[in-house]
């Protein structure tokens, strides 16, 4: 650019005698030359000490002269080597109509990146069009009949609502050489195991001022529970649950036994439906309920209950209403079996039978009648959770009924604190000392501990 300056300024000196002030306007200055041939400038221009008389004189002269914001006038940045790729048609585009004169940089050094980014995208134009215009047998692909791009997934997770969500995006990567993984399986079956042990521990001193002994409290529980994915079988139901649990107390008071067992229940629940109308199953439910370890009377050796002692197997026909809103944190069901069918056993020649209304000399008792079961679970937020169940069972003559809750909150991943409260009525059952409960018995544990939890979901 300076040899074209340079050529310019050698033929206007030839052809015409410019002033000073006509040259300094020309570079874009403002001086005005005095009476001696000297110009004054600012601070930002180029003071010139006489007006140049010859060629020689004229290229020193430029030689002086900072050219640096006329230098770049024209992009001269590499094409990308997308450009070489064979040419895909997009789409009609009007010719760009800029004057081909017209210089890509304005010579401002603030904006000369977007410039520079513009007169690249103006040249790939140029040449796309011209390709499209004159020569459209080199066109190898219309992106109207290109193949759809490989797509990819990922999950997205919310722990505040303890949802996944499956998101699809392109997955440019593994376009060229893609994995196969293999046909997706379904799941016919969810299953959820739960292990938790949850303990209390308090220490007194033989001087505290209140008085008090030393306890340590523990209670462990597994949990089971697999039912049938009603995705891939909207029309059946089927559901079982497996649980055990073990509550152990210190006893400073039993002069017979270091530690006393306050619950320890091993029960089975399962539900099977054919669907009839909408949420409505025909439905059989059964339940196997008993304990596993011995349970002896505070201060003496004599059996309170042991292995299937007492034992209880219920089983109904009837109908189920299953309900489960879309995000599957509120789910409730309800078993009606107007048919129902109970089993009772003591097998322990220790253990009266009476007390769990067998008849005396005998070990099993055999009722027929109706059963009702209700469930409820409610994820409250995405660190709490609250489960209720309800089951009742009458032979029109006794009736048995148990109401269990339980609300845990999850500290994290593998503490939780839990508070069960299990109210149970049986009329059979011979009437408390304290007259203010008669029949009705309660139980509440508030525990803190360790948890661990396993989902296919």
């Amino acid at each position: 650019m300076k040899l074209t300056l340079r050529t310019l300024y050698a033929a206007a000196m030839v052809a015409i005698s410019i002033s000073a002030t006509a040259q300094a306007r020309y570079f874009g200055t403002a001086r005005v030359s005095d009476d001696n041939g000297v110009a004054a400038t600012t601070a930002d221009t180029v003071r010139v000490e006489r007006t140049p008389r010859s060629l020689e004189e004229l290229n020193a002269y430029l030689d002086t002269v900072d050219m640096s914001s006329y230098d770049r006038l024209m992009s001269t940045r590499r094409l990308p080597r997308t450009v070489f790729l064979p040419a895909v048609f997009t789409g009609f585009e009007y010719p760009d109509t800029t004057s081909v004169f017209t210089p890509d940089f304005s010579g401002n050094p603030a904006t000369e990146w977007i410039e520079e980014e513009m007169a690249m995208q103006r040249k790939i134009k140029a040449l796309n069009y011209n390709l499209f215009l004159k020569h459209p047998e080199n066109v190898t692909y219309n992106i109207n009949l290109l193949p759809e791009a490989p797509k990819a997934f990922h999950a997205v997770v919310d722990p505040e609502k303890h949802t996944i969500a499956i998101e699809e995006f392109a997955n440019k990567a593994e376009a060229v050489n893609p994995i196969d993984v293999g046909p997706a399986k379904k799941r016919h079956w969810i299953r959820t195991f739960t292990a938790s042990l949850q303990f209390s521990q308090a220490y007194v001193s033989p001087n505290w001022y209140q008085g008090g002994n030393n306890n340590l409290n523990a209670l462990g529980q597994l949990y089971y529970n697999v039912k049938l994915n009603t995705q891939y079988h909207p029309n059946l139901l089927f559901e079982t649950t497996a649980q055990y649990k073990l509550g152990i107390n210190s006893a400073p008071d039993d002069t017979v036994h270091s530690y006393n067992i306050t619950d320890d229940i091993f029960q089975v629940n399962t539900t099977f439906g054919i669907r009839a109308h909408k949420r409505w199953y025909y439905s059989f439910t059964g339940q196997f309920k008993t304990q596993l370890l011995n349970s002896y009377q505070s201060n003496s050796q004599n059996l309170r209950s042991s292995f299937l002692s007492p034992g209880e197997l219920t089983a109904g026909i009837g109908m189920t209403y299953n309900y489960a809103n879309a995000k599957k944190t509120f789910t409730f069901d309800a078993s009606l079996a107007p048919l129902s069918y109970a089993l009772r056993t003591c097998i322990s020649d220790k253990i009266d039978p009476t007390k769990y209304n067998i008849e005396a000399g005998r070990k099993v008792s055999h009722h027929f009648g109706s059963t009702a079961e209700l469930r409820l679970f409610w994820k409250i937020c995405y660190n709490i959770s609250f489960s209720s169940r309800i089951f009742a069972f009458t032979d029109y003559e006794t009736a048995q009924m148990d109401w269990e809750n339980t609300l845990v909150f999850e500290i994290n991943r593998f503490l939780t604190t839990q508070i069960y409260c299990h109210a149970r009525y049986d009329s059979s059952t011979p009437r408390c000392d304290d007259p203010s409960w008669k029949k009705l018995q309660v139980k509440e544990i508030l525990s803190i501990g360790f948890a661990y939890k396993f989902s296919t979901i």
